[in-house]
């Protein structure tokens, strides 16, 4: 093939942009095409692993029946530090006082901890003898 045979051939290969397609003739495939990127080893992607993160144990906050707490102390102690509201405090004011316990809320075990000190403390200063206790869910 003589040169100027070969430039009609290169200018049969660009474009209409007139950018080169980087087509060789004599294989009819790209210049890149013999190229395999995954076996390369500066091309890759990055696969960060993350640990999987297990979530708190839950602990269930528990109020005890005792014959000397008034009941209207009881849902005060609810609707203060457990956030219901009458009807609730009510439901589990009457359950505690039938059933001998009631769960009041499941936290994370330093909420639950810190909900248990806190009714605790508060009866105290009341003179009331009220009990709670945190139990695993």
């Amino acid at each position: 093939m003589s040169d100027t045979d070969k430039q009609d051939q290169n200018d049969r290969d660009r474009c209409d942009t007139g950018h080169d397609t980087g087509r060789d003739p004599a294989r009819g495939v790209g210049r890149d095409s013999g190229r395999d990127p995954g076996n390369n080893p500066s091309i890759g992607v990055v696969m960060k692993t993350r640990p999987k993160t297990k979530k708190p144990a839950m602990y269930k906050v528990l109020m005890l029946n005792d014959d000397y707490t008034p009941m209207e102390f009881v849902v005060l102690c609810l609707q203060r530090f457990f956030r219901m509201s009458l009807e609730d405090a009510t439901r589990v004011m009457l359950h505690v006082h039938q059933k001998g316990v009631g769960v009041c809320g499941i936290f994370s075990y330093e909420v639950a901890e810190t909900k248990v000190t806190q009714v605790m403390d508060f009866a105290r200063t009341q003179q009331h003898p009220l009990q709670c206790t945190i139990e695993k869910e």
